[in-house]
């Protein structure tokens, strides 16, 4: 980014600092050597996204990460301030449902599978002798024989992965999010849809409150989830005739005091949303300690209940997981239902023709992280299955609903291929059509066939990024639908597992044993590559790079919505610049250019918002590559919609925006009402020479997102921006070129 091998660090640590050349480590007490030229500086937060190994673990919470990102491309709306709240807690719910679904996947696979089924069979826990000392087959029947203790022990699995979330979630608070951005003040209470967005107000990067408050309800869910599993069990055979007295009285109490915290967990999810307009640092003291305490004793209850000796209990069929996995997608698919209503209403109140899926990109999303978590807790329950079912007849299996999930993979898959030879088509006619654009651009030069073709077709693959909301919402729609259909079939199921209902229409049934068992195995290898990804990642820096790019939009977004996502990285870099900026100018009284490519625009139109207005106006912006409103401003409308940019706009100095036909992820920000070029520059050459000319002697590449700094106009334009920054130096015009949108400011000369 410096251009010179000598460089020293200004500010930061190693997770995320600003850097200078060596030589302009204190400009600041020699302005006579810079005479009047600017002082180039980095500010370099890789380290926050694709630092070291761990971070390929955070592949696991992708569900989490995808629900969350929901919650922030709600539409823009106009006086709906109630829908803007429900819009929110019906996201947060659809969370608290994927934390219930991965606690229920692991005692499935603990509860059900190990302790249950396997150790309470001969055939099965013969051939695996770890579970030797749980088995009733066992010489004199060992302690742990017993089925409850059996429950009671490999309860400690999913217990553990709770704790573990709880952890992580904590520890990434601290380690990533904890910076307090610089404080301005408390903004007065308006409607929550009031101003063009909400990045500018104080407590937008702060969210402690809430992520606390959502750990300790998460948590609690967690914990509750596993007593739930482990006392039904057990309350199931006390009230069978002949069951203990005491215990047949102990079980109703449990059950009762489950479903109550259940209701707490709930009534805590609901109770509040973000609160951005002020510096929000205090904790709800009693529910962050009290809530996953209280649910850990109740669990500690259970266990000593469901261990309690019983005479004559055995293991036979599975545990109570159909009617779990099955009222957890009914309920998932039921909020996401109407979580549409409510974002369709939204999007009516202020009609935005950009926005992505008009308005129902924020419920698709939701649903495909619903389909994320179902496939994952699937194929970790049916890859168990069939390591611990040798004979693949020895034990029931896992739930029949996840079996009739299973099925549903094969047509979307079919789905999924005929939406990519939908692209492919559509990049075809889009290249053919771009031949023709390039013989225009370069006439008289396009005489290599293979050349146009490929300047062409990285044109074309580049206006593909625009066809996602389509993708997004024909697999979201299917997904709806099959899940719906599996979830119909599993209820309809004969109880013999892995075996559908057998009815009058054999052809039927046929293609449901089929796509049950192509289903199974497509879910176990899915399950199976995305660990080998995982572990690639952790070992290799370039693949770890890659997802990184991944974590680049979808942690950008604070954890509005589920407290076990992976950490923000933008809560410590927006403060970061903020603070920069705000020290800077105000210690030298001098001006800058905020400039960043792809990801880094995002940060510095975030960093300019936070800025106090009279720092702002000191402040020009440089863009390139630039997804503000090619991504973020469609996916995300009610934060980085065209009112928004517009007025990020009026609020800097200037602002000028480069991008690339051939770029997949930047393009123009198409400010409202703009008049001439505007911010925007009209589209960069890529590649900047079609042949070889003198300036470019070997063939030039075709750049697509890349090096935007090897294009004159990029020095062409941070000049102009400079000068603009710069009263006393009139910037040059010829004659008869139009006004280019930028407004030139007073004050100090540039720094």
């Amino acid at each position: 980014m410096l251009n010179d091998p000598r460089t020293v660090r200004i500010t930061g640590d190693d997770i995320a600092a600003v850097f200078r050349r060596a030589d302009d480590a204190d400009a600041e007490h020699r302005p006579a050597d810079r005479q009047g030229g600017p002082v180039p500086e980095a500010y370099v937060w890789c380290n926050l996204t694709s630092g070291n190994g761990t971070r390929a673990l955070w592949l696991l919470l992708l569900p989490f990460m995808v629900v969350n990102l929901a919650h922030w491309m709600r539409p823009t709306a106009r006086g709906r301030g109630r829908l803007v709240r429900l819009y929110g807690l019906l996201v947060r719910l659809t969370g608290l449902s994927l934390t219930v679904l991965f606690v229920a996947a692991a005692c499935e696979v603990a509860l059900d599978l190990a302790a249950w089924q396997c150790a309470g069979t001969h055939a099965c826990a013969a051939r695996h002798s770890w579970l030797g000392f749980l088995s009733p087959e066992a010489s004199d029947g060992g302690w742990w024989s017993l089925p409850g203790r059996r429950l009671a022990l490999a309860a400690l699995v999913p217990t553990a992965l709770t704790g573990l979330l709880w952890y992580l979630s904590l520890r990434t608070w601290s380690a990533y999010e904890s910076q307090q951005p610089i404080a301005h003040g408390t903004e007065p209470e308006e409607p929550e849809e009031a101003g063009p967005t909400a990045l500018g107000r104080p407590g937008f990067w702060y969210g402690r409150r809430l992520v606390a408050r959502l750990r300790a309800a998460h948590t609690a869910a967690g914990l509750l989830t596993v007593a739930a599993a482990v006392g039904s069990a057990a309350a199931h055979h006390d009230r069978a005739p002949g069951g203990p007295a005491v215990l047949g009285v102990l079980g109703p109490l449990l059950e009762a005091a489950l479903f109550a915290g259940a209701a707490v967990v709930v009534w805590v999810v609901c109770r509040r949303g973000r609160t951005d307009r002020r510096l929000d640092g205090e904790l709800d003291t009693r529910v962050v300690r009290l809530l996953p305490l209280a649910a850990l004793t109740l669990l500690v209850l259970t266990l000593v209940y469901a261990g309690w000796q019983r005479p004559g209990w055995e293991s036979a069929g599975r545990l109570s997981g159909d009617a779990t996995f099955g009222a957890v997608t009914l309920a998932q698919g039921l909020l996401v239902i109407v979580l549409a209503g409510v974002a369709h209403a939204l999007y009516r109140s202020a009609p935005d023709r950009r926005a992505a899926m008009r308005g129902l990109a924020g419920p698709a999303v939701a649903m495909l992280a619903c389909a994320l978590g179902g496939v994952m807790s699937g194929g970790v329950a049916q890859r168990v299955s069939d390591w611990l079912d040798g004979t693949g007849a020895s034990i029931p299996g896992p739930p029949v609903v996840l079996t009739w999930q299973a099925s549903v993979i094969p047509p979307l898959l079919v789905l999924l291929l005929g939406l990519c030879g939908w692209l492919a088509r559509r990049a075809w006619h889009i290249a053919r059509d771009e031949h023709a654009t390039v013989a225009q651009e370069f006439p008289g030069e396009t005489g290599d066939p293979a050349r146009t073709r490929r300047i062409a077709y990285a044109r074309a693959m580049a206006t593909l990024t625009d066809r996602a909301p389509r993708i997004v919402a024909v697999t979201s729609a299917a997904t709806l639908l099959l899940g719906a259909g599996a979830l119909v079939g599993a209820l309809t199921t004969d109880r013999t597992p892995g075996r559908a209902a057998q009815g009058s229409y054999p052809v039927v049934h046929g293609a449901a044993e089929t796509a049950q068992a192509l289903g199974s195995w497509l879910i176990g290898l899915g399950f199976i590559l995305f660990v080998t990804w995982g572990r690639r990642a952790y070992k290799d820096a370039s693949a770890r790079r890659t997802i990184g790019i991944l974590w680049d939009v979808g942690t950008f977004w604070p954890r509005a919505a589920h407290p076990f996502a992976p950490p923000c990285y933008a809560e410590r870099a927006v403060p970061d610049l903020t603070w920069r900026i705000e020290t800077w100018t105000r210690s030298t009284g001098g001006r800058l250019v905020l400039s960043g490519h792809s990801q880094g625009s995002v940060l510095a139109a975030a960093a300019a918002w936070q800025l106090t207005p009279a720092t702002r106006n000191r402040v020009a912006l440089l863009t390139y590559g630039s997804p503000l409103e090619r991504l973020y401003g469609r996916w995300f409308p009610a934060h980085f919609g065209p009112a928004a940019l517009g007025a990020l706009h009026q609020e800097v100095v200037c602002w000028r925006n480069l991008h690339r036909l051939t770029d997949p992820i930047g393009g123009p920000v198409r400010l409202p009402g703009d008049r001439g070029p505007g911010v925007d520059r009209p589209p960069l050459g890529d590649p900047l020479a079609y042949g070889r000319t003198e300036a470019h002697p070997l063939p030039a590449p075709i750049l697509g997102h890349s090096d935007y700094q090897a294009d004159p106009a990029f020095a062409e334009e941070r000049r102009r921006l400079l000068a603009r920054l710069r009263p006393e130096v009139p910037v040059p015009r010829h004659p008869g070129e139009p006004d280019d949108g930028v407004r030139s400011g007073s004050g100090a000369p540039t720094a």
